[in-house]
Order: structure tokens, then sequence, then C-alpha cells
């Protein structure tokens, strides 16, 4: 679910040392993503941290102009939001001209990067510490709540400009709920959704499908590991099982969670391991299973009545309605015939929801070779989606 290449190489690190791993792996990287992933590539960075509203410390970068030097000038600011057990990283993973990040910035755009909460850049709080149960608390409810206002609004202020934004999967997902409730629409230009999640039940991932199926993360959360750490004991537990199952094949990994991804180098498997996957809530995990199972779009379900008339004032979640997306907000969606985590059937009930959505705001994109990873690694992605993209916010 979301950003599926990291769930999927969890698979291939249980092979290896797990439990632990995230301590040995973040130990040595200090400096953030500017210095090690940004001005090596000879861009200027700038690292910014803001404070959500439930106390969350996340660190954001900025590329305020492209390797070319020129001065920053009047640039339209865009923030590029990852998907599930990633970070900012996701956006630049691949060469300069392949790095969706950098290529913004050479095509004189203000590019942010944001990392959610829990990941390695974004683990600070207030008054919590990771190793608090109360620090792990939250499902992607709390994203569309608080982080992605966070983030927005900081953007905003800093630029003095609406922003074009940029989603990967459950990137998208937040997006889209927030824009469901009329959120964050004042300060925005448009927004660009790849592989966009928002009905998952028709996916036909056989790896996903099986997590969600039995899935052990609730009984971990109740068991009180709040922390969903994939190179962890727990998530090794949690794949050897999935891996068990006659459906699935654990040899193609990535094809197995993803689909067939047409389009990424066998060495950027290299890179994205140095840097992910990141942890997850654990009760993150359980809301997106949630999803998969029931076909909904709702809040977290706490699955008793009580509990979520505490937390709801009403016996079910609330539903975040599809339909309520402003119907003149620009947007930009792309998604791939070969998608198992975004499946078209899904995409289809989401266009269903737009039906109503102004002609000339919404643009669709259908790549049949595409599978879910290919929108941030892809070698093509650059020609395929990225060029179309930045044609899509110049006209906004």
């Amino acid at each position: 679910m979301a950003n599926s290449l990291a769930s999927i190489l969890v698979l291939i690190l249980f092979c290896g040392s797990a439990v632990g791993a995230r301590t040995k792996l973040f130990q040595a990287d200090v400096n953030g993503i500017c210095k090690l992933m940004v001005e090596t590539q000879g861009y200027t960075c700038q690292e910014h941290k803001v404070t959500t509203q439930d106390g969350y410390i996340l660190s954001m970068q900025r590329i305020p102009v492209g390797r070319s030097g020129e001065t920053a000038g009047n640039r339209a600011p865009v923030l590029l939001q990852h998907g599930l057990m990633m970070d900012g990283i996701t956006w630049l993973l691949s060469a300069p001209d392949q790095s969706l990040a950098l290529i913004l910035a050479d095509n004189g755009f203000d590019v942010w990067l944001a990392s959610s909460r829990g990941t390695k850049y974004s683990l600070g709080h207030t008054s919590l510490t990771p190793e608090d149960s109360a620090y792990w608390d939250w499902s992607w409810d709390e994203l569309v709540a608080y982080d992605l206002p966070a983030t927005f609004q900081y953007v905003h202020d800093q630029t003095g400009q609406k922003l074009h934004y940029v989603g990967h999967s459950q990137g998208t997902l937040v997006a889209l709920a927030s824009f469901s409730k009329g959120q964050l629409v004042h300060m925005l230009r448009s927004a660009a959704l790849l592989s966009p999640i928002a009905y998952v039940g028709q996916m036909t991932s056989p790896l996903a499908r099986n997590a969600a199926d039995k899935f052990l993360a609730e009984t971990l959360y109740w068991l009180g590991i709040h922390e969903f750490d994939p190179r962890g004991e727990a998530a090794v537990k949690l794949l050897k099982a999935i891996c068990n199952k006659p459906d699935v094949d654990c040899t193609q990994l990535l094809t197995s969670f993803t689909g067939p991804n047409c389009c990424l180098n066998s060495s950027i498997v290299g890179v994205f391991l140095e840097h992910e996957p990141q942890p997850a809530s654990t009760k993150n995990l359980i809301h997106l299973a949630q999803m998969i199972r029931e076909g909904t779009i709702t809040m977290y379900d706490y699955n008793e009545e009580e509990e979520n008339r505490k937390h709801y004032g009403q016996a079910r979640p609330p539903v975040y309605n599809m339909t309520s997306i402003p119907n003149d907000l620009p947007l930009f969606l792309s998604y791939g015939g070969k998608d198992a985590l975004s499946d078209a059937k899904d995409v289809q009930l989401l266009l269903d929801s737009l039906k109503d959505h102004d002609g000339d705001k919404l643009v669709v994109q259908y790549i049949e070779d595409y599978a879910h990873a290919d929108y941030v690694m892809g070698v093509n992605a650059k020609q395929a989606v990225y060029d179309p993209l930045m044609v899509f916010f110049r006209l906004q």
C-alpha cells in the first residue's frame, strides 16, 4: 500500500538482519537530506523544520533554484509528498535528469520536500520520543488533519504564494481526503496525483491483499507494538507468513506487490536500500488494511461503537466523500495499467466521483505499461509523466 517499493523491499530485508537494523542504518546519516542527496548533485538546498499542531516536528527541504544557479525570482512553489514507508528521498533516488524534485528545480519551480511523522528525518516531537507508544498513536487521518496543513501553511507563508502539489500513492490519499473536506484548497494552485489512492478494495496485489485479509498488525497493536519497523522482528514474522501463502511468489517480490514495473533501472534498488524503507505506525497499517478489506474510504475504525462515538460522535467512522472535492480544483491524475496497488478499477471509482468536475480542470493520464514504482523511479518518467505534469502546472 502507498509507496509499495518500500514495502516490497521489506520482504527482501527479512532474509538479513532485521532486529535493531534501523539504529545501525540511521546512525551514519546525520547531515540531512540536503547534504546527503541534493547538494552532492550541485544544487542549492535549505533544511527547514515545521511543527504540527499536535507536536510532531517535520523535516522539509527547499530547492529554490536549478543547477544552473540562476536567481530564484518569483518561482511557483511545488510541494512533494511521498507515500507509505518512504520519506522525501523518494523524489531524489534517480539521477538528476530523472528525479522529479531536481527536474522541477531545473524547470523554474521552487521545490519543497516533505517527510511525514515517524520517518527518519521527522522523528522529533515537542514532548514525546519514538520510544513512547503515544508517539505512534496515529493513522493517515492525522496526516490529513495535521501534517499536510502544517507543510502547506509553511510553504505558503515562506513563499507568499499558492502552491502546486505532487503526491504519490499515500501522498495522494491524504491530499484527496483533505480536499474532500474543503481544506487547503485556498492555498493551492493545482494538484498532481501519481498512482492515486482513494478506493483500494479492488487492488490485485497478492501481497497487499494477504497482508490486509490476515493482517497481523492488528494483533501487534493490541499487544502494545505501536511502531511498525519494516526491519524489525514483527515485520519479519508478518512477511514470512504472507510468503507462505500458495498464491504469493516471493521470488518476484516487486512484481508481486506493485505489479510489473516496466521501467526501473536495476541499480536503483541499491540506492533505495541505502535510505529506505522507513518505519510507520502500526495503527496506520491497520487503517489501510481496513480500506482494502471493506472497499471504503473512511476515518480509522476502532471496531467498537463506544470508541467510535468517543472519537467521532457516531457509531461508524465518518466517510471522506470524494464527490465533495471542489469541481474547479485543477487536478492531474496519472495511473498505470499494470499497477497492482492503485488498480485501474479503483481509480475508475475515484474518477466516477469526479464526474461533475469542471472539464478544463481535470487531466487524466493513463499509461498502459506503468506500475506503482515507475511513477517515482522509472527511467522514462520524465518524458512519460513529468513533462506533461509541468505543462499542466504552467497552465494553472
